[in-house]
């Protein structure tokens, strides 16, 4: 087979599925056939032209498949293995990478840094949304889906199980901290069962949706809050006795969530931040504490790799959260169009969507 479909990014508010020729294997990469594959938050910036990325750009970073063929250095899988990869397909051999940051890899040459470099399917070279996708640094970035889980349980390791595993990993959270989750969709969600698993005593999400809010208690929160019905910040000081919370994720990307988590932070708390901004963020003064409150503000890309995927896809295998429930869609390829009209209208109650080429 030497053409594919491919959803790709044509201009602000227009991704079209358009025939592409199948990529060319080199000796580094692999070709995956995919099987499932689903629509991103971050994807949905790119189709707003909020993101860019270059015209015609097949767009996608959350491939689940079988791999088809593979390239001469390629070592440790075989053509026809079930696989995942990473949304951050780092080469691992960069500066940045040998740092300990491999999500901002920024290459091999000068000084090998560069923000979200880690960062390719979709955004520097053409992503999962398509019949067909070409894996680089392959031997780095494939991980084998064990036997017995579907590919909608593995779906959420690329990026969601990832980036929210990540804020929770960022925020430094203990055993018996109270932490507050503000926006419970696909990443909060995540984000809430990994602050489980790190050993919160007492974790409180904060969501506009009732049903995104009951879906969180299966998470792991403990509390649910509905901003549209309580004054979030003034909520979270009572329950806390004022004190704050030991650490606030904010996983949505606005202004007043990223603000009402700095306000509920206890002196010493962490702000661990995983939203994608589309404008400028104000710091206010007194919940700053005028720069001497001892908080921590930190940013997160979700870390990728196979050794990243396999402890993600351990976590599933372990019956701890359901994360397959996130799925509550399936489209075909054929019919991307219409997947992405809704999630990103946010219509029918639409968390994740399986796409199936």
């Amino acid at each position: 087979m030497t053409i594919m479909k491919a959803a790709v990014f044509k201009a602000p508010g227009r991704i079209e599925l358009v025939e592409k020729p199948v990529p060319a294997v080199g000796p580094n990469d692999a070709l995956m056939r995919i099987t499932t594959t689903t629509i991103c938050g971050t994807d949905v910036h790119i189709l707003k032209g909020e993101y860019p990325v270059a015209t015609g750009l097949t767009i996608g970073h959350e491939p689940v498949g079988v791999i088809e063929r593979l390239g001469s250095n390629v070592q440790g899988y075989v053509e026809g293995q079930r696989v995942i990869a990473g949304a951050i397909c780092p080469s691992f051999t960069s500066y940045g990478c040998q740092d300990g940051v491999p999500s901002q890899d920024g290459g091999h040459v000068g000084h090998g840094y560069k923000p979200m470099g880690g960062w390719r399917f979709g955004n520097t070279i053409d992503g999962a949304q398509a019949d067909y996708v070409l894996v680089p640094d392959a031997t780095a970035n494939l991980a084998p889906v064990p036997d017995g889980l579907t590919d909608e349980q593995v779906l959420m390791c690329p990026d969601i199980m990832s980036t929210g595993f990540a804020g929770a990993e960022a925020a430094n959270i203990r055993i018996g901290d109270i932490v507050a989750v503000f926006a419970q969709g696909p990443i909060g969600l995540c984000a809430t069962a990994g602050a489980k698993l790190r050993g919160a005593s007492l974790i409180i999400a904060v969501d506009g949706v009732d049903e995104r809010l009951r879906i969180s208690r299966n998470m792991g929160a403990d509390v649910t809050l509905n901003f549209r019905e309580v004054d979030i910040v003034s909520e979270i000081l009572r329950i806390t006795g004022g004190r704050g919370v030991d650490a606030a994720i904010e996983a949505l990307g606005l202004q007043s969530t990223f603000e009402s988590a700095l306000r509920v932070l206890k002196p010493g708390g962490t702000l661990s931040s995983l939203g994608v901004y589309s404008s400028d963020l104000t710091i206010p003064l007194g919940a700053f504490h005028a720069g001497l409150g001892d908080n921590k503000i930190v940013t997160s890309l979700c870390p990728g790799g196979k050794e990243r995927m396999r402890r993600l896809m351990n976590v599933v295998a372990s019956g701890r959260a359901d994360f397959g429930a996130l799925v509550t869609h399936t489209y075909a390829l054929d019919d991307i169009v219409a997947a992405y009209d809704l999630f990103a209208n946010q219509r029918d109650g639409v968390l994740k969507i399986a796409v199936k080429p």
